[in-house]
């Protein structure tokens, strides 16, 4: 399948190599505003150089947004018009209302929209997932060294809506409550901040995200009744205890500890390939613009709790 790339920043080259690799498509346009760049790499991947996003549009069938998120919802848009499969980085927009018009276009028009939450292809994530089954309470930490890429939005955008997609996918209980607060470090947005979301179902989840942080973590804890389960999704591992109710000799519940470790992969590349599969099996994409949508809705409501605490 014939594919373009607009954006061709940090996460844009990472795309064009990894698509390279993919020999279910073929890269036939690039287009990024920096056109020294778009030259410079069409001549690296031998493939054409666009002198304007409609000139791409033009010259694939599907076409991978990567650029910056204010963006989004108009190359979106008139990818969709066009008839044109669209991959779109996360978030899929600014916000969800213009997510929920997008993914209206996207069934008028009958193609394929994949979001780029790229943990649900975490190795680590993957290999718990059957072991995930009624969560009582859900824990995720991401923390990041400082990096001046990505803090033109809140870190709530820029990292925990990853974990806000992760906890969504693992129930579907209504939100009951959600509390939250954040704080200024080095940017005009939040920095820091912190979420507590309750679920109808009793599920609690606490999550932190910190852009200004010592170290990088991502992990992420889930309890449940006899089961705990931790995983660390920068080294893709993770950790599965259950306690075994039944009485031993010693009078106590045995506790099972279970290492487990997903298939080493790319997971940006996985989610690429699924984007293709969907496209051809016409299958229901890994992530949908309804599951970017729904993580947005609360990444709305945690960035007024803590705008108001800013203020």
């Amino acid at each position: 399948m014939d594919i373009g790339i607009v954006g061709l920043g940090h996460l844009g080259k990472i795309h064009l190599k990894l698509l390279a690799e993919i020999p279910d498509f073929k890269i036939t346009a690039i287009y990024d505003l920096n056109t020294e760049l778009t030259t410079e790499l069409a001549s690296l991947y031998q493939t054409k150089a666009c002198g304007t996003y409609e000139e791409l549009l033009d010259s694939c069938e599907a076409v991978s947004i990567v650029t910056s998120t204010p963006t989004h919802f108009e190359l979106a848009k008139k990818a969709i018009r066009k008839g044109k499969h669209v991959f779109l980085e996360k978030p899929a927009t600014d916000n969800y209302e213009t997510t929920m018009q997008l993914l209206r276009l996207g069934m008028e028009a009958n193609v394929t929209i994949q979001v780029g939450h790229v943990e649900r292809f975490n190795p680590g994530f993957t290999a718990v997932k059957p072991f995930i089954g009624n969560p009582i309470v859900f824990e995720a930490n991401r923390l990041a060294k400082y990096n001046v890429r990505g803090t033109d939005v809140s870190v709530v955008v820029d990292l925990m809506i990853h974990d806000i997609d992760l906890l969504l996918n693992i129930t579907q209980s209504p939100i009951k409550k959600i509390s939250a607060n954040g704080s200024r470090v080095v940017s005009h947005t939040a920095d820091i901040a912190n979420a507590r979301i309750e679920f109808e179902n009793g599920l609690v989840a606490t999550l932190t995200a910190n852009r200004v942080a010592p170290e990088n973590v991502r992990s992420v804890k889930i309890f449940q009744k006899n089961t705990y389960i931790t995983v660390n999704l920068l080294d893709k591992t993770a950790l599965v205890q259950k306690v075994i109710t039944e009485k031993q000799a010693s009078g106590e519940p045995e506790i099972i500890e279970k290492y487990v470790t997903g298939t080493p992969v790319n997971a940006i590349k996985m989610e690429l390939e699924s984007f293709y599969q969907s496209i051809m099996t016409n299958s229901p994409v890994m992530v949908s613009l309804k599951d970017a949508e729904a993580a947005l809705r609360v990444v709305h409501e945690i960035e007024l709790q803590i705008n108001a605490s800013l203020a």
